[in-house]
Formats: C-alpha cells, sequence, structure tokens
C-alpha cells in the first residue's frame, strides 16, 4: 500500500481581535510577531530590503514538538481574502519535507473578535516522516499567545 505524502491539516481559532487587526500584524507588521509569543525564538530578514515584499525571505528560529527548528519563509499575500501563505523551506524544514505552507485566513465573527483558520499545506519526504501535527500546536498556541496582546 503506497501511502499519499503530501497532505493538508486544518484548525479554527475564534479571537478577540479583528480580522482586518489580525491580517495587518502579519501583513505589515511580520517583525513584530517575536515579541508577541515566545514560542520564537529569532526571526531576521535573509534577503530583500523590505519584510511585507513577495520576494523578501526571512529566518526563523522557533520550537516545535520540544526542539528548536529553523527555516527559511517568503510570503504570498492576498488583501481583499485576508489571506497569507508562508512557504517555509530550508533548514529543519528541507530535512523531512520537500514544503511546507501555512495558510493563514481571517475572517470576522458576526459578535465581535474573529475566526483565524491556519492550514498547514505539507509534502514528506518519504512515509517514514510523519505528518506536521506540531505545526498545528504550534501555530494554536502562538494564535492564543497572540490574541492576548492584540486585544489589549
Amino acid at each position: 500500500m503506497i501511502m499519499a505524502l503530501g497532505g493538508r491539516i486544518s484548525i479554527e481559532i475564534g479571537v478577540h481581535a479583528t480580522a482586518a487587526k489580525w491580517y495587518n500584524i502579519f501583513a505589515t507588521q511580520l517583525h513584530q510577531v517575536q515579541k508577541l509569543t515566545d514560542r520564537i525564538h529569532q526571526a531576521k530578514l535573509h534577503h530583500g530590503q523590505d519584510w511585507h515584499h513577495n520576494e523578501a525571505i526571512k529566518h526563523w528560529t522557533y520550537i516545535i514538538d520540544g526542539k528548536v527548528n529553523t527555516c527559511q519563509e517568503s510570503m504570498e499575500y492576498d488583501e481583499a481574502k485576508k489571506i497569507i501563505i508562508f512557504k517555509l523551506f530550508g533548514g529543519d524544514v528541507a530535512k523531512e519535507f520537500k514544503f511546507i505552507n501555512l495558510v493563514f485566513e481571517a475572517s470576522d465573527k458576526e459578535n465581535g473578535g474573529a475566526n483565524i483558520k491556519w492550514t498547514v499545506e505539507y509534502e514528506r519526504l518519504s512515509e517514514e516522516v510523519h505528518p506536521p501535527y506540531g505545526y498545528i500546536e504550534y501555530l494554536y498556541k502562538c494564535t492564543v499567545d497572540m490574541d492576548a496582546h492584540l486585544k489589549a
């Protein structure tokens, strides 16, 4: 039996801040994210002049499943839909995955606040590599940490 090496894992989280505020933090203030959660150890601009340009490449150091990981990341934006795709590559990601994309979607709730949907799209290098469930836990915990700062 051959298992699929690619897949998607999603989680939706209700938050206090608006969808616009959430989208804005990632689209225009990404360098501030490392100050809003202790799960990110370091984020720095690796290539490019501006953190938020489509061709900019950032270098991240973060904790997944209790281990320090590194990767590089580039982004794609859809401002009208409040969607950002973080494309992870290199570093520790490249040891087990062809790619990991973290898809961020923000939508306002009727009674205030927003829903944040994270989807992890991935392709493993082999069947021995487990799906990246740790990224969903990481994104959930980072979102909760950040929500505490954004609602203030």
